[in-house]
C-alpha cells in the first residue's frame, strides 16, 4: 500500500500524526538555543609561560625555543606559532581535523614536563590553553559615576562583578580601567649605598611582614583555641615602622631609607564612557551555553544593578546576541519571503490551486518538523542550521 493511499483512507490517524509533529516542532523552536554559528572547537592549544621583566629576544632563547622543540614532534601538529614579547612566551599548536584535543592535550603536557626543568628557575611554569570560541567575551560593560574612583573600581570588584557572575551561562567577568589602590615603597638609592644594603634584603623583610599564618593550638580546659600571627598590614604606616637592618646596634626602618606612599596603581588602560573616566567590564558564557538567554539575563540583572546603586551607571557598550537576533531574524524573512514566491510558481505552472493548497501546507509542516529534530540532536539555531 502506497504512502499517500493509507493516509487517503485514514484521515484521523493523519490528522492525530501531523497535529503530534506540529506540536512537538512549536514546543521545539521555543526551547531551540539561538547562536550565530554552531559550536566549533579549532584544533589549536597555547601553551603561555610569563617571565616578568625581561626582553624579548631573551624571552625566544631562554623560553620559547626550548619549548617549541620539545612540542614541535606532538603528534598531529600541523602548524607551531610562536610569539615573544617583554615577560610572554606563547607557543601555539594548530593540529590536523579530528584529532582528540584531550588526548593531544595530555601529550603537549607531558613533553613540557622534560622541557621545564630547562627554564629559567624565575619563570612561571607553563599554562596549557585549548582554543575556545566560547571563551569571547559576548558583551562589553560601561560604568561611570560622580562617586571617588577608588571607591567605584572598589565596588565594581567586591560586589557588582560578583553580581553578574551568577547570572546562569556567565564564565566571568574582567575588569579593565579605575583606580586600584597600591602601596608604593619608593627607595632612596643615596641611604642605601650609604648604608650598605642591597635592595633585595629590603623587599625581603617588607614582604616577611606581610604575612599571616596559623602556628598552632593552644588547649584551655576543655577549649580549643586556635592561634596565627596577626602580621598583615593594617595600613601604610605599618610598613614605615618595618626593620629591614641593624647599623651600630640600632635598627633601621623603612621610613628612613624609603618614602612609602598610599597611591593608585600606573594606569596601562585607560577607560572612558562618554568622555569621562570610567571602567570597562567584558561578561564571557561558559562553553555550550546560549548567548542570546546569557545576555538576556545580563540585561535584567544590569537593570536591577541601576536600581541599587543609583550613584553610578552601568550601560551596554556592545551586545552581541543583538546582532545574533538580527541576522537569525533576516535569515527567517528570506526563508518566509522564499516559500510565499515558491507558492506563487507552484500556482502558475500548476494552474491547480487544490494541489497548490497542499504543497503551501506540507512546506511549513516538515520545517515544524525539523525543529523537533534539531532539538532532540541538540542542535542550536544558527546561520548555517536554517541555511
Amino acid at each position: 500500500m502506497k504512502i499517500s493511499e493509507f493516509t487517503v483512507r485514514r484521515p484521523v490517524l493523519t490528522l492525530m500524526v501531523t497535529l503530534i509533529v506540529v506540536i512537538l516542532g512549536g514546543v521545539a523552536f521555543l526551547r531551540l538555543p539561538v547562536d550565530l554559528m554552531p559550536d566549533i572547537n579549532y584544533p589549536m592549544i597555547t601553551v603561555r609561560t610569563e617571565y616578568e621583566n625581561t626582553g624579548p629576544e631573551i624571552i625566544e632563547q631562554l623560553i620559547t625555543r626550548p619549548i617549541e622543540q620539545a612540542l614541535s614532534a606532538v603528534p598531529g601538529v600541523e602548524d607551531v606559532i610562536s610569539t615573544s614579547q617583554e615577560g610572554v612566551s606563547q607557543v601555539r599548536l594548530a593540529f590536523t581535523w579530528g584529532t582528540d584535543l584531550t588526548e593531544a592535550t595530555n601529550d603537549v603536557r607531558d613533553r613540557l614536563e622534560r622541557v621545564i626543568g630547562r627554564l629559567p628557575d624565575e619563570a612561571d611554569r607553563p599554562r596549557i590553553f585549548k582554543f575556545d570560541y566560547s571563551a569571547f567575551p559576548i558583551m562589553f560593560l560601561g560604568v561611570s559615576g560622580s562617586v571617588d574612583p577608588l571607591y567605584l573600581r572598589r565596588l565594581i570588584d567586591d560586589q557588582l562583578s560578583y553580581r553578574l557572575e551568577r547570572i546562569p551561562g556567565v564564565a566571568s567577568v574582567e575588569v579593565w580601567g579605575g583606580d586600584e589602590r597600591e602601596i608604593q615603597v619608593n627607595v632612596f638609592p643615596e641611604a642605601l649605598k650609604a648604608l650598605e644594603l642591597p635592595i633585595s634584603q629590603v623587599a625581603d623583610r617588607v614582604a616577611a611582614g606581610n604575612v599571616e599564618r596559623p602556628v598552632g593550638t593552644m588547649y584551655k580546659d576543655s577549649q580549643q583555641i586556635s592561634m596565627r600571627t596577626a602580621g598583615a598590614y593594617a595600613a601604610a604606616d605599618d610598613i614605615k615602622r618595618v626593620v629591614v637592618a641593624q647599623r651600630d646596634g640600632k635598627p633601621v626602618l623603612v621610613e628612613q631609607i624609603a618614602l612609602v606612599e598610599d597611591t593608585v596603581r600606573r594606569h596601562t588602560r585607560i577607560a572612558r564612557i562618554n568622555g569621562q573616566p570610567g571602567l570597562r567590564m567584558a561578561v564571557s558564557k561558559q562553553s555550550g551555553e546560549n548567548t542570546v538567554s546569557v545576555a538576556r539575563g545580563v540585561r535584567e540583572e544590569i537593570e536591577r544593578i541601576n536600581r541599587d546603586f543609583p550613584q553610578i551607571s552601568l550601560v551596554i557598550l556592545v551586545d552581541t546576541s543583538t546582532y545574533i537576533n538580527q541576522s537569525i531574524g533576516n535569515v527567517g524573512t528570506s526563508a518566509l519571503y522564499g516559500g510565499v514566491i515558491a507558492l506563487v510558481i507552484l500556482v502558475v505552472f500548476l494552474r491547480n490551486l487544490p494541489s497548490s493548497i497542499v504543497i503551501a501546507v506540507t512546506i511549513p509542516i516538515s520545517i515544524i518538523a525539523t525543529f523537533a529534530l534539531m532539538y532532540f540532536n541538540k542542535f542550536t539555531l544558527n546561520m548555517m542550521s536554517l541555511g
